[in-house]
């Protein structure tokens, strides 16, 4: 009897899911037919107020909070579906965000000056030597928003910069000097990364106390390191300049965390080679310039957003990607100065500005966040 009743309730529910896709497809129907009134005035899309009181007006026909609750979230994710078809419909009539991007088939790549910063030997270096060879005009600086600036004030062609490692994650100062400095991403370099603990000639192991290396180093070797209790860690500016340290002051008793390479080139001795844990340790390099371009087989896309600070936001967002087919690859928060338990979000996704599926996915976006910038194509 049990089972019978079962069958009639899901057969009642199958008629119900029926009339709801009809009445649902009949509502499409009536966003196209804004969004067509929407094209011949350029009224906005997203209409905040108006969805505002829409969400209320449902959510008071509910009776009992659950379903209360439940008509709001509904409503709210049926007027985001709206809205991305009406974008989609803009778009098909030629009113694509204006992203402000040229394509181009290369980089321009002679008579070029490249920044990186820490000193010859750095990874940053072998980085930099890795993407526009052995002969690149290339210098370096202290800190990476030297770097930038450098790029910024038309003093180099372009910067490469750490941006994320395998192991020790994202590289949050490079994260908040995109948005201080308006450079765009145009390559990005994959580079393996070998630790060696390296000492002056002559120096062993048993002699160490004090090892210095940048603060992601340290943390990519940790498990050796930590090891080895009675040894001081000393985070640096760079690996480069840990090794240069090393070698000025003669200390038996100092060893730096660098690469192989750097301590060939500064004439320090390796004690132990390949230290960090994670054997496939990488990291991914971004090459900014000041020009807003990106190469015809470019794959990828940087962007940046801030949301306004209420529940189910970033859901909403996120949304635009899965309803155009956009695979994201990467999502990174930064807290907001001067906006406490506020973030702004860097996400990578693959595709082309180019593309219709981008263009639909960031138009969306660009439209509801409070702030919003695409930070380059490569």
């Amino acid at each position: 009897m049990k089972e019978l009743n079962l069958q009639e309730i899901r057969g009642q529910l199958d008629v119900i899911d029926a009339q709801i896709i009809e009445l649902f497809e009949k509502r499409m129907q009536l966003c196209a037919d804004v969004a067509e009134f929407k094209i011949e005035t350029g009224k906005a899309v997203f209409d905040k107020e108006r969805e505002q009181q829409k969400i209320a007006a449902v959510t008071g026909m509910a009776h009992g909070e659950f379903n209360k609750k439940a008509a709001e979230e509904l409503f709210s994710q049926i007027m985001t579906i709206s809205r991305r078809l009406q974008y989609q419909l803009l778009e098909q009539h030629g009113q694509s965000l204006e992203m402000g991007f040229s394509q181009v088939e290369k980089l321009p790549s002679e008579d070029i000056r490249v920044v990186y910063q820490g000193l010859e030997g750095a990874y940053s270096h072998a980085a930099t030597l890795s993407y526009f060879g052995d002969d690149v005009n290339a210098y370096h600086v202290p800190m990476f928003e030297d770097a930038m600036k450098a790029v910024q004030d038309g003093e180099a062609d372009y910067a490469v910069i750490p941006i994320e490692n395998s192991s020790a994650g994202a590289v949050i100062d490079t994260y908040d000097l995109m948005i201080k400095y308006d450079n765009t991403i145009v390559a990005e370099i994959m580079l393996p990364i070998n630790h060696a603990l390296l000492g002056v000639p002559g120096a062993g192991i048993e002699d160490i106390q004090t090892v210095y290396s940048h603060p992601q180093s340290l943390m990519q070797c940790s498990e050796y390191l930590n090891g080895n209790r009675q040894w001081r860690q000393i985070s640096m500016p760079n690996n480069a300049v840990a090794a240069k340290k090393v070698i000025d002051d003669q200390d038996r008793t100092q060893a730096a965390v660098a690469s192989v390479i750097a301590g060939q080139l500064y004439g320090l001795q390796v004690l132990k080679e390949c230290i960090n844990h994670n054997k496939n340790n990488t990291t991914r390099f971004v090459v900014l310039c000041k020009n807003r371009i990106f190469r015809e087989d470019s794959k990828k896309v940087s962007i940046c957003f801030e949301l306004p600070h209420h529940s189910g936001t970033l859901y909403n967002m996120l949304g635009n990607f899965i309803y155009n087919g956009v695979n994201m690859v990467m999502i990174e928060s930064r807290p907001i100065i001067g906006k406490n338990w506020e973030y702004r979000f860097f996400v990578d996704i693959e595709g082309k500005l180019s593309d219709a599926s981008v263009q639909n996915s960031l138009k969306g976006i660009s439209e509801e966040a409070s702030y919003f910038r695409i930070l380059g194509n490569y």
